[in-house]
């Protein structure tokens, strides 16, 4: 069975003012509902993460600060949210959404986050609306606490994941790949073991050849036995913060072309769903159910 993580705290611990697009994270499940893609019965409310799984990825510093409400008002203003106690667990609960996907997908080849994708976060701070790296903290979880020996992370978000990268830069268990927009934030890039950057108004025809030339290549030389993957929507030509061409047909054969390669080459995929920031949300949510439509479909 497909597994889900969903909480309300996704949506309702937020800020006014950065709600919008936020509520993607309410009304995606309510259309998968709606549409018979998903019964209640595939979601599942995760807990707060324990504290010892963030500090196999965070600095000691950095998390007590942050668990604190001390971070700088500079500190702040880079992760893009008002610092609250509410923000935290926010995202100490979108962390072991993510864990337990990684878990589900260990058993049934896919599990799934209605939220995460928080690859701007370091190891020592945070950025770009991402304060802890749920990504890396799941990856760490598998290679210390279950049999898996490599992981593959390919991040399709529109922007470079910067965090991630950083995080596993000394890690050979973890091979980071990220194929992004080249001109776009981050302004200054992390070193990805592979880096793709891609030319403002990419078309899908265009990302799709290169997605599908670079991606069998990688599974081959990499050999990995995971795969985490960050489908971002922002990469769609209405996305406020993307500068690609993508449609939302294109975005729904990337995701095709991950899952698949995933489902053929028996690869277990945890998948968050990282950005999207289109100025209709219907964009938005239609771009990511295609993503869980796509998992149903292909696993199950």
């Amino acid at each position: 069975m497909l597994k889900i993580a969903w909480s309300e705290k996704f949506a309702h611990s937020l800020p006014e003012g950065h709600r919008f697009p936020m509520i993607k994270y309410d009304l995606l499940p309510e259309q998968l509902l709606y549409e018979g893609t998903i019964t209640e019965e595939n979601l599942f409310a995760p807990e707060p993460l324990p504290e010892r799984f963030i500090l196999d990825t965070h600095a000691a510093n950095y998390w007590q600060r942050l668990r604190r409400l001390e971070l700088s008002a500079s500190e702040i203003r880079r992760t893009g949210f008002p610092l609250s106690e509410d923000l935290v667990n926010r995202e100490v609960v979108i962390m072991n959404g993510t864990v337990q996907a990684a878990l589900f997908a260990l058993e049934n080849g896919v599990g799934m986050n209605i939220a995460g994708g928080t690859h701007h976060a370091f190891t020592d701070r945070g950025e770009g609306f991402c304060l802890l790296n749920d990504i890396a903290i799941a990856a760490n979880y598998l290679l210390n606490y279950t049999e898996i020996r490599k992981v593959l992370v390919v991040d399709l978000d529109v922007h470079q994941g910067n965090g991630t990268a950083q995080i596993f830069e000394q890690e050979p268990r973890v091979f980071t790949f990220s194929m992004h927009c080249g001109h776009n934030y981050p302004f200054h890039k992390e070193n990805s073991d592979l880096d793709l950057p891609l030319a403002e108004g990419t078309d899908d025809k265009t990302y799709l050849r290169l997605l599908q030339e670079v991606l069998p290549r990688l599974l081959d030389e990499q050999q990995p036995d995971y795969v985490f993957f960050q489908s971002g929507v922002d990469v769609l030509a209405t996305d406020k913060l993307g500068k690609l061409g993508m449609t939302v047909n294109g975005c729904k054969e990337r995701d095709r072309t991950v899952l698949e390669l995933c489902r053929k080459n028996k690869l277990p995929v945890a998948v968050s769903m990282g950005g999207g920031y289109s100025r209709q949300i219907a964009h938005i949510v239609e771009a990511h159910a295609n993503t869980f439509r796509l998992a149903q479909q292909l696993f199950f």
